[in-house]
């Protein structure tokens, strides 16, 4: 019995130990006594915002604002709470991103459930009011999500669909858009940054858009053998992408396109279907519009990766063949941003080679801005308002 007490007393001991523990390894809470306002990130009147990141344990804490860079850098300081805040001077309306540097280590702000849609999830966004992107007192359309197996790729996906407001899926066959986004985001990426919904629902309010569907698949396909994080980054142009987008055309054509026309009442002809993307979304666009050429009107890349340093046999043919370019698409955007160290080269290489084969097509090169949303989604919101206006003569 000495000993059976014995072996209970050891229990209990390491039970308490182990509690203590764990007990000990729990975060710190803000203090319940303070409404949470006071710990979040805010928009002020002004339109400054104030940062703020809880951390009494930290050391240091900064704020990185837009694209990471020394001037984007801004040190923040600690109250005796263990609140750590930095405000800065009033900002243009816009959707900003933005994370923190805690003792060296990144992290998303836990105070907001605005992040930016990645497949690793280091970035929060803040939106101040006031343009395009807001959600104002509009009609407005519906967002859908579709899931779908695909036969290409052997597995269920999924997408996003928006449709204009009061759309009943009858009537007059309404023109699509599809656009891909960029590399390491997923298709939400382009309704919650990209604010797909709200830029339509305003311009088709302000009139300066035509009704149309909108559908956003995701670029990546996580085929077998073509898994994004399985590639080192300095294989991913020579070996990722183009792999990828193979399998992403496939998908498009096979699957993608024939489920649209399907579930809803929509054109099927090149004049009525338009193709376009960011970054790699762009370079995705770029190979299904010049692969099958035939089945678009109205193409558009946006800082994306080309042919100049991913090679594609497809499109190289079809530059080679201006004429058929020339006839087939009634409108070709190529859009970057003027310090764009991502895809600046490829956008170069790319406009060079139209300009030397005499194709035709729209350029825009947005002064003082880099691989970044700011350039993503004026473009996007000037390439909609060009989209299915007229009959082709």
């Amino acid at each position: 019995m000495k000993r059976i007490k014995t072996s209970l007393s050891l229990i209990t001991l390491c039970f308490c130990i182990s509690q203590t523990a764990f007990a000990a390894d729990l975060p710190a809470a803000p203090d319940p006594s303070r409404p949470l306002s006071q710990y979040v990130t805010q928009v002020n009147a002004d339109k400054s915002v104030t940062w703020r990141y809880f951390a009494p344990a930290a050391k240091s804490v900064s704020v990185v604002v837009g694209i990471p860079s020394p001037e984007n850098i801004h040190p923040m300081t600690k109250d005796s709470a263990g609140l750590w805040s930095w405000q800065g001077p009033a900002m243009q309306p816009n959707l900003y991103e933005y994370f923190f540097n805690v003792d060296g280590v990144r992290s998303i702000d836990t105070g907001t459930a605005m992040t930016k849609p990645q497949r690793q999830v280091n970035t929060s966004m803040v939106l101040v009011p006031g343009s395009i992107l807001d959600v104002n007192p509009v009609p407005h359309g519906d967002l859908i999500t579709l899931t779908y197996h695909s036969a290409a790729l052997k597995s269920e996906r999924q997408l996003f669909v928006w449709t204009p407001p009061g759309y009943p899926g009858q009537g007059k066959p309404l023109p699509v858009l599809y656009f891909y986004h960029g590399f390491g985001d997923t298709g939400r990426s382009a309704i919650d940054q990209g604010r797909i919904a709200q830029i339509m629902d305003n311009l088709l309010a302000d009139g300066k858009i035509e009704p149309m569907l909108v559908v956003v698949p995701d670029t990546e396909t996580d085929a077998t053998g073509i898994v994004a994080e399985e590639f080192i980054p300095n294989e991913r142009r020579n070996v990722f992408y183009p792999l990828n987008a193979q399998a992403a055309d496939r998908e498009l054509m096979n699957d993608i396109i024939p489920l649209i026309s399907k579930r809803f009442n929509v054109r099927d002809d090149a004049d009525g279907r338009a193709l376009a993307g960011l970054s790699q979304g762009g370079y995705q666009a770029l190979v299904s519009g010049m692969n099958h050429l035939e089945q678009f009107g109205w193409l558009a890349t946006f800082s994306g990766v080309t042919t100049t340093t991913v090679p594609d046999a497809g499109v190289s043919a079809r530059l080679n063949d201006p004429k058929s370019i020339n006839k087939q698409l009634r409108n070709f955007t190529v859009v970057v941003g003027e310090k764009d160290v991502v895809t600046g080269k490829d956008i170069l290489g790319l406009k060079q080679e139209l300009e030397k084969r005499q194709i035709r097509f729209d350029y825009q090169e947005y002064p003082g801005l880099n691989h970044e949303m700011d350039v993503w989604r004026p473009a996007y919101a000037a390439f909609v308002q060009k989209l299915f206006k007229s009959p082709r003569e």
